[in-house]
């Protein structure tokens, strides 16, 4: 769809899709759903054993350079690793690398290899491994998944085909330079992605073949440095894994891991609603409902998908000096809060930024718009704005009658009720907002009609034809901005609300060139208070998701936007519970 282009963009290392499936046998006999009593005190150990039942929806490849598949991607990472992983604050954390060092101010990643990982064949990880890998990926076509992560990672400074602004050299089996043409604040980041074994692909040399090789799509067998390793695939059925009794980290407890394919989320919610599967993620927002289910534990984390109004600053009202008060004004009359509790039952997380609320880039004073009536209609006094005629909305201080209109995807239920709750909360500060959006969804409303509503938008939007839009954005890990407020982006269209600011442009760059981490943390904190002060985006809030884990499993689990079933080799199934399973089978 055509909207995609403008409305979304691909994060770094989570990727986005839209699949379809075939017709399968979703009648299978369930999985044992134990009845795990909430008020029983029994203290488990971890303990070896059990079968733990995962969720895919329809896949392509097995490949993990080329998929795009959502749910293969977390389940690819109980398989393969890269050179560094993400924390909890989305810093990055030694993976398959022991150390690291920047260089030449930041073109340059010298990194040390672990010497203890082994392939699920049996072979020695090495330089050799990771340089391939490279070289694949620059090998392969600009629409593949993580060809797309350099060049989104890169940003709006560098239009630079990828072979010429990253090299790679190795120094030793264990030593290698990762090198790019300019300093580069986002390298370590753009290293999350898979390791594949050379020696399956480079018999002797490595040329084009061997990258062919290794960006096939069919007849792709896995074989990674993860917790758990390959053992067969049955198409658009299942993928069965088998703990890696060989892993660094030690054997992990749960002895093996099914994927159960179903052709979408919704399916994959029933057949763990039905004990098919041990784990799922929730779908809508109401996951309360598992509270009172003796079965289920919920694990809510924070997503990527940010919410958020855009002013049109082709309009003379938001473009000239005194825009900015208006946009606080915005910013300190939306009560968020109410909206996150009354639409989203609590499940979102209040932010003043599109960067992600957990970031090791935020700053601890970035969040200072909190819900104030008050301060909203002093921004507006100071603008020389008053109520002259007495119906309670503000004439601009030509007195003249300002009336804003509002735009919205509407047919999405979630995000029409908070744009009827933004329209109530400023015009009872005094700022007249019309909805130029249907108010009502359609009964029996079609996935056609959806999309024949976002179309609209869209056009609105390339057309300039609005004053405020209220959209969202799956943003990336890396929270690299130029694509929505750097001016050279107004002609490509994700800055589409044709925002144009030298300040922000000088500051959008310094945060993408930082020569250190250091650097990177100071240009980030310059770049939040120009976003804060001159709020081209008033930020709404973060939607968050769960994970819903059968009570069996136990263990470390703690979900993330960009990897879900992190630290899986310490989850355990208690040995009751797994004799349990196997006599009822």
């Amino acid at each position: 769809m055509k909207v995609k282009r403008i409305l979304a963009i691909m994060l770094i290392l989570i990727i986005s899709v839209t699949v379809t499936g075939c017709e399968k046998d979703t009648k299978d006999n369930p999985i044992d759903a134990f009845d795990v009593d909430v008020n029983n005190k029994i203290a488990y150990e971890p303990e070896f054993g059990g079968e733990l039942i995962l969720p895919l929806s329809t896949i392509k490849t097995l490949n993990p350079l080329i998929n795009e598949n959502m749910s293969y991607y977390h389940f690819s990472k109980l398989i393969y690793e890269g050179l560094f992983e993400l924390g909890d604050d989305l810093n990055v954390v030694n993976q398959l690398a022991e150390d690291y060092t920047l260089k030449e101010e930041g073109k340059i990643i010298s990194i040390k290899l672990r010497e203890d990982v082994l392939w699920h064949d049996g072979e020695k990880f090495t330089a050799e491994d990771v340089a391939f890998t490279i070289n694949t990926i620059k090998y392969a076509n600009d629409d593949t998944s993580y060809k797309k992560m350099f060049s989104n990672a890169l940003g709006s400074f560098n239009a630079s085909n990828i072979h010429k602004i990253l090299d790679v050299q190795m120094l030793d089996d264990y030593h290698i330079d990762i090198r790019f043409d300019e300093s580069f604040s986002h390298g370590l980041e753009t290293l999350t992605f898979p390791i594949l074994p050379k020696h399956r692909f480079a018999a002797e040399r490595e040329d084009k073949n061997s990258y062919i090789a290794a960006l096939t799509e069919e007849n792709f067998t896995p074989i990674g440095t993860g917790p758990y390793r390959f053992v067969d695939y049955e198409k658009h059925k299942t993928i069965f894994l088998e703990s890696y009794d060989k892993y660094r980290e030690g054997r992990p407890y749960i002895d093996s891991v099914v994927g159960k394919i179903l052709e979408d989320e919704e399916l994959s919610l029933t057949a763990f609603e039905t004990g098919q599967v041990h784990v799922t993620t929730a779908i809508d927002v109401d996951w309360e409902k598992y509270d009172q289910n003796n079965r289920i534990r919920i694990y809510e984390f924070i997503s990527p998908n940010y919410e958020f109004l855009g002013f049109n600053f082709s309009k003379d009202i938001f473009s000239r000096e005194s825009g900015s008060g208006l946009r606080k004004a915005f910013a300190y009359g939306i009560d968020r809060q109410s909206i996150i509790q009354r639409v989203y039952l609590g499940h979102g997380t209040q932010t003043d930024l599109p960067i992600y609320p957990n970031s090791w880039l935020l700053s601890e004073d970035s969040n200072i718009y909190g819900y104030n009536p008050s301060k909203a209609k002093e921004e507006l006094n100071k603008l020389g704005w008053k109520d002259i005629d007495g119906d309670g909305f503000y004439e601009d201080e030509g007195g003249r009658k300002v009336e804003l209109r509002l735009i919205t995807n509407s047919y999405n239920p979630l995000r029409l009720k908070v744009a009827d709750m933004i329209v109530e909360d400023l015009n009872k500060i005094g700022i007249h907002i019309t909805k130029d959006y249907s108010d009502r969804i359609p009964e029996n409303i079609t996935e056609e009609m959806v999309e024949e509503q976002w179309e609209q938008v869209y056009n609105q939007v390339v057309k300039g034809d609005y004053d405020i839009a209220l959209l969202g954005w799956h943003l990336s890990i890396i929270p690299e901005l130029s694509f929505a407020f750097h001016s050279s982006q107004i002609k490509n269209g994700t800055n589409f609300i044709r925002y144009n600011s030298e300040v922000m442009d000088e500051a959008l760059v310094k945060a993408f060139s930082a020569t250190s981490r250091d650097n990177k943390l100071k240009a980030y904190e310059n770049l939040q208070s120009v976003i804060n002060e001159d709020l081209p985006y008033v930020s709404l809030f973060f939607k968050n998701d769960a994970l819903l884990v059968d009570k069996k499993v136990m263990g470390d689990v703690d979900p993330t936007f960009f990897n879900v079933y992190r630290n899986i080799d310490k989850w355990y199934i208690p040995k009751e519970f797994q004799q349990e399973m196997v006599d009822k089978k």
